[in-house]
């Protein structure tokens, strides 16, 4: 497969996950939600309000700081950002200790960036230096420039 093929993959596999991890996140706050509701009296013998909103902005605080990276890296790998190597890696990090979904998205990751067609795909200057023009390629080419004549020396007025 070519270098761009394989970033194209590393993408989609930054986004999937992250995607998957939304909806098993999603689908466990809303299992949180119904235990409480169901479980437990309402009225003042109940947990007050507050703190299930509470428990709501840990989580979701928590698992946004392992989902948004991989959305980030997913996005500015599929679009060749700079930037995108970077991201990828610390996505690749955090996707690392989910396993196994998370943990096989972490090894691709860094086989591909870390692997030669990362390196051809990443490391190379982003745009090339433009060519010379047509009337200075003759003192760039291989003829030789005008050598030194050093000046001439004073007359002696001895």
């Amino acid at each position: 497969m070519t270098p761009e093929e394989h970033n194209k993959y590393v993408g989609i596999a930054h986004l999937v996950y992250a995607g998957v991890h939304l909806l098993l996140v999603l689908l466990f706050m809303l299992f949180f939600l119904a235990m409480f509701t169901s479980a437990t009296p309402s009225g003042p013998e109940g947990p007050p309000i507050g703190f299930m909103i509470a428990m709501w902005a840990f989580f979701s605080i928590f698992y946004g700081a392992f989902i948004i990276p991989s959305f980030i890296a997913g996005f500015g790998l599929l679009k060749r950002k700079k930037w995108a190597k970077t991201a990828a890696i610390i996505a690749g990090v955090l996707a690392a200790m989910f396993f196994p979904i998370g943990t096989a998205v972490c090894v691709y990751t860094f086989w591909f960036l870390f692997s030669e067609h990362g390196k051809v795909l990443y490391e190379r200057p982003a745009y090339p230096l433009p060519t010379a023009p047509a009337w200075n390629r003759d003192l760039l080419g291989s003829k030789k420039g005008p050598s030194y004549i050093p000046p001439a020396s004073p007359p002696d007025w001895r």
